[in-house]
């Protein structure tokens, strides 16, 4: 089976596995889940043996590459004295074990991307069934009421998971329009310049130098996909760091002043903890780019003793908060009502203040 249709196949898996699940009894819900996450473990081990024996032929495949590459040169050296047909087959040989080469790559970077891409998933999963076991958990312990607790707390589980896969379906529409045309486009660019070498040298420089430029903004488009899913920088430095990085590309990009202030303790907070406020100040800033028509934006962060706070508030044109919910829950989105979703369920809160006209103020706080 071709990798692309494999895949293909299992991203429509999953979309019926999540039409299944919100359709689902509160108990079939986790149950699903607990599934749909040993199964995505399964599927990990696979991909790690596909790559280790993908990456086992990619070693041969350049080493054989290498050697004909050295052949061609040595022929080249003596091209008069070889026979046509042998110097054809070199060639031929040559061009057909490149060819090989860059589709056994290819090949690795897909298994690659598809792994980190079910690790991000799995791990979503692992977080939704702790959330999910910790409020079980509490709901029995605290109320008789449990059933009516637990079908709240598994709508607000379910709503993630959609607006989620929502997300998901958004950026890989955004990733087939933005970069993945324009890498159709660099291939029929380098095609070109291949075809001018020959009959005109100077056009096919020019061309280089434009396919040059090509690349460098889709590499900078795609780099900037990779920072919006999930900044490595995150994981390795921490959430100042990386707020700050974030808001200077977010201030270039649109032109807004923005101002941090952070206060309290320097120090590292639990993950979940960091990409909770990390996606919340995001989202609040994509909000204003997009809908505010704004000038400036104020932001504060303070970690205390035990608790997070801050607060991110625009001199834009505001709006009826109620009336934004409502479309946002509508929508399935990942917009600021299920951010608040994900502040309550770690047990923060996140209110929003708007007026048309005077501007928004989003203040949160979650217990480190």
């Amino acid at each position: 089976m071709d990798l692309r249709q494999a895949l293909s196949e299992r991203n429509q898996d999953d979309q019926e596995e999540l039409r299944q699940l919100t359709g689902a009894t509160p108990t079939e819900v986790m149950e699903q889940t607990g599934r749909e996450y040993e199964t995505i473990q399964k599927e990990l081990k696979e991909i790690d043996i596909l790559i280790n024996q993908s990456s086992a032929e990619v070693e041969k495949l350049a080493q054989r590459n290498a050697q004909l590459t050295n052949k061609v040169r040595q022929m080249e050296t003596n091209i008069d004295t070889i026979p046509r047909q042998d110097i054809k087959e070199i060639y031929t040989a040559s061009q057909e074990a490149q060819m090989r080469l860059f589709m056994m790559r290819g090949q690795v970077e897909q298994l690659q991307s598809r792994q980190e891409n079910l690790k991000r998933y799995a791990e979503s999963l692992r977080r939704i069934l702790d959330v999910a076991d910790t409020m079980l958990v509490t709901t029995s312990e605290s109320s008789p009421a449990v059933t009516g607790s637990q079908d709240a707390g598994t709508a607000g589980i379910i709503k993630i998971i959609d607006a989620q896969e929502s997300e998901r379906h958004h950026l890989s529409n955004q990733l087939h329009d933005g970069p993945a045309q324009s890498l159709t486009n660099l291939i029929l660019q380098a095609e070109i310049c291949e075809r001018l070498f020959d009959s005109d040298p100077a056009r096919a420089r020019g061309e280089l130098v434009e396919l040059k430029h090509a690349v460098n903004d889709t590499f900078q488009k795609v780099r900037s996909f990779i920072f919006d899913l999930r900044p490595m920088m995150l994981d390795d430095l921490g959430l100042t760091p990386t707020l700050k990085k974030s808001i200077e590309d977010y201030e270039k990009k649109t032109g807004l002043a923005c101002n941090l202030t952070i206060s309290g303790k320097d120090q590292r907070l639990p993950s979940h903890t960091e990409v909770t406020i990390f996606r919340v100040f995001q989202q609040s800033l994509n909000n204003v780019r997009d809908h505010a028509q704004a000038t400036h934006v104020q932001m504060t962060l303070d970690v205390g003793n035990d608790k997070v706070k801050a607060a991110i508030e625009d001199d834009g044109a505001g709006f009826d908060v109620a009336e934004a919910m409502a479309a946002s829950k509508q929508r399935k989105t990942i917009g600021l009502g299920t951010m608040q979703e994900r502040v309550e369920l770690l047990g923060g809160e996140l209110q929003i203040d708007s007026t048309p006209g005077r501007g928004t103020r989003v203040d949160f706080w979650l217990p480190i």
